[in-house]
């Protein structure tokens, strides 16, 4: 069975290992990778730079990682959105590999 996913995307780098850390300390999941966006509307932003950490694990696992997470970014600059997938399609797996940081 594929593993669930979720997506959790903060203001700023800080607030992505804030929230990383506290996902993978809540439950048993583990961070698949950080991805970064610098949206066109980024200097009216509280920090110009978007993370998404995505979390891989069981459902039950994602879910309590996440709200760990979002409750750890919160305290720093703050939740833009999140999502979870329970059991992603073979060809969203595809797309789930990819990520514009080196």
């Amino acid at each position: 069975m594929a593993e669930s996913v979720g997506f959790l995307e903060v203001y700023g780098l800080t607030a992505a290992f804030v929230a990383a850390d506290a996902a993978c300390k809540a439950a048993n999941v583990r961070i698949d990778a950080f991805d970064h966006n610098k949206p066109a509307n980024a200097d009216g932003l509280p920090v110009p730079l978007l993370v998404l950490v995505k979390i891989r694990g069981t459902i039950e696992d994602v879910k309590a990682a996440m709200d760990a997470g979002c409750e750890a970014a919160k305290k720093v600059s703050g939740v833009v959105t999140t999502h979870v997938i329970a059991r992603p399609d073979i060809e969203t797996e595809k797309l789930l590999k990819i990520n514009s940081l080196k």
